[in-house]
């Protein structure tokens, strides 16, 4: 039985990978993935947000210890970015490289790197060179600009997409991949129009902090760490909707939580599915558990490969495509209870 798959244009021995999270942040965890079943890593991103606020703190303990911050020449001029914020972004890129460098010797999988784009940054693109050079098999951009933005408008935000992913592809020569959110206005045109930018691979879907209160101490906490099985349903439906419908692969991503779940993503066209809070829950180990289900189920239905059925329930392939345009609950869906095989 053949599990393997093409995703990105790169080999995979299996169609789960471990996504990026604190699951794939050493080459010891890494190595345990390869070992359990995993086809390939996205590593920890790296969080511009996260510089920043890392840089912020930084400055504010700098500033009383040492006075106002210092400047360094850059080319024989005097530059505006303030040395602390260089010496910070220059450390946690070098993490990353080291990070890469280690999982290459120690495994075998594809190790992709990640860089989680929240606002625009100059450094992307940096970083997207840096972490090519330092032996990533592939790139992925976690890309996101929230609408909770309201100096630019929608057709700003959305043109960043494109400016950003122009100029990523244009610097690497390893295949780079978009994880986007479901937050657009025409959701389905807009997956298209940005694989055909150039990029090897769409993610469906990123994932974000969901705040909480607690009311008794009166203060925002945050809540629903981990995916659930029931936010399958939206990558499910729109992995379905844009199988065969883009110019380069598709990955499933959230609520995957057990091998049914995989199947599922298989069955609507993906070429891989991305895994990260099962992982967290039952470990690294847990890979086993959805191949075994996996290869259970292709022997039931003998299948040999991937290719015998991945696609068979996506909508071009479906006897009732319709389905997955429907907006609202009907009693009776034409008659049809289910689509089947």
């Amino acid at each position: 039985m053949d599990l393997s798959t093409t995703y990105m244009g790169l080999s995979l021995k299996s169609p789960i990978i471990a996504g990026s999270s604190g699951m794939t942040s050493s080459v010891d965890k890494v190595k345990a993935l390869e070992a359990h079943g995993a086809g390939a890593v996205v590593l920890k991103s790296i969080f511009e947000e996260e510089v920043s606020y890392e840089y912020a703190d930084f400055m504010k303990k700098a500033k009383q210890k040492f006075g106002d911050p210092k400047y360094f020449d850059y080319e024989g001029q005097r530059s505006p970015i303030e040395y602390y914020d260089y010496v910070i972004r220059e450390e946690n890129l070098q993490k990353n490289i080291t990070l890469i460098e280690s999982c290459k010797k120690a495994v075998s999988i594809p190790v992709m790197a990640s860089i989680n784009c929240f606002f625009y940054s100059v450094e992307w693109l940096s970083y997207a060179v840096n972490l090519e050079q330092a032996g990533a098999d592939g790139l992925e951009l976690n890309m996101f600009f929230p609408p909770t933005d309201f100096k630019h408008t929608r057709e700003e935000k959305e043109a960043l997409y494109f400016e950003i992913t122009e100029k990523v592809t244009e610097a690497v020569s390893i295949p780079v991949a978009l994880k986007i959110s479901p937050y657009f206005t025409d959701l389905g045109p807009m997956i298209q129009r940005l694989s055909k930018t150039g990029v090897h691979g769409i993610v469906l879907f990123n994932r974000f902090f969901s705040p909480d209160f607690d009311i008794d101490k009166m203060k925002v906490k945050p809540s629903f760490v981990f995916s659930t099985p029931a936010e399958l349903a939206l990558s499910l439906r729109w992995v379905a909707v844009m199988a065969n419908k883009v110019d380069c692969s598709l990955a499933a991503s959230t609520g995957v939580h057990d091998s049914t779940a995989v199947i599922k993503q298989l069955l609507a066209g993906a070429d891989a599915v991305q895994v990260a809070s099962c992982l967290y829950k039952n470990g690294p180990s847990y890979l086993e558990t959805l191949l075994e289900g996996l290869k259970q189920w292709m022997e039931k239905k003998k299948f040999e490969d991937l290719d015998d059925f991945k696609g068979r329930l996506s909508q071009e392939q479906s006897t009732d495509p319709a389905v997955y345009e429907r907006a609202q609950f009907m009693r009776y869906f034409g008659g049809k209870e289910s689509v089947t095989l």
